[in-house]
């Protein structure tokens, strides 16, 4: 839950009627296809946003710090938050080809408590403890379903139900991630036609590497030389940098501040404009 805004959570209602009476700029309207380039150091930023394109998990938190169903469409809880069932996507496939199954979802409920399968598409949860929360707790990356429960590293040979199935692939160094046809999230996310992650450990390359134009986004916490760039935005704030970002990308309004590559969904949600 530390990775939640929960005054977004119980604003957002209020948020998108705002945002309905008020309308949106053609900037902020997500459109199909181009390629994001983004430039991340030596760290654990590639991996996550690896597997935010190419894994789903039952829940996922939508930008604005709201719950939703991704595998799951739906669950339901007894009065003490302890006994769940879960209903599952029909319609979400491997990128092999295999169909989702409620075995591949045992795998990863199996870490939280006992599991029981009730059809084809749905299952029992039951806890040791009440946690009324266990739904934002689904969402987080430790929970990605994969097939047949099987590990999400080497990148390379990563399997997921995700946006992006995985092109090329060397962990710790680069990323190239393609748009998989017909995913059942079409024109919901998912809108461009590919992302690539480089690692540049480097913050002055990967500051060179923004401003000269070969890559789109770059993570440069700290870094005084890149504010003075002109056509460049900076996420969460300027004062307090994470990411410096081209003026040809489109980000959703509002973007977790606890979180600067957007939860490792970068790929879903982010656009070129």
């Amino acid at each position: 839950m530390t990775r939640i805004d929960r005054r977004a959570l119980f604003a957002s209602g209020a948020a998108a009627a705002l945002l309905a009476a008020t309308g949106a700029s053609l900037a902020d309207t997500p459109k199909s296809g181009g390629v994001l380039r983004l430039a991340v150091p030596r760290d654990d930023s590639l991996e996550q946003v690896a597997r935010g394109a190419v894994f789903d998990n039952l829940t996922e938190i939508a930008p604005d710090g709201t719950l939703r169903g991704e595998l799951a469409t739906g669950w339901q809880t007894d009065a003490d938050a302890r006994v769940w069932t879960f209903d599952l996507r029909e319609d979400a496939r491997f990128h092999d080809g295999d169909a989702l199954r409620v075995e591949d979802v045992l795998a990863v409920l199996a870490q939280v408590g006992q599991v029981e399968v009730l059809d084809p598409n749905r299952l029992r949860l039951e806890l040791t403890e009440a946690n009324p929360g266990l739904p934002f707790l689904l969402a987080d990356s430790r929970f990605v379903i994969t097939r047949g429960g099987q590990d999400v590293t080497p990148l390379k040979s990563a399997n997921g139900t995700g946006c992006y199935r995985v092109e090329r692939a060397e962990d710790g160094r680069h990323f190239l991630g393609r748009r998989v046809a017909g995913h059942y999230k079409d024109g919901q996310a998912g809108w461009l036609d590919a992302v690539e992650i480089v690692v540049i450990p480097d913050a002055t390359v990967r500051a060179e590497a923004l401003r000269d134009g070969f890559v789109d986004v770059a993570a440069m916490p700290d870094a005084d030389g890149i504010r003075s760039v002109r056509g460049l935005r900076f996420h969460p704030t300027e004062v307090e940098m994470a990411l410096a970002v081209s003026s040809n990308v489109g980000l959703p309004r509002q973007i977790g501040r606890q979180g600067p590559l957007d939860d490792g969904r970068v790929a879903e949600r982010w656009w070129m404009i």
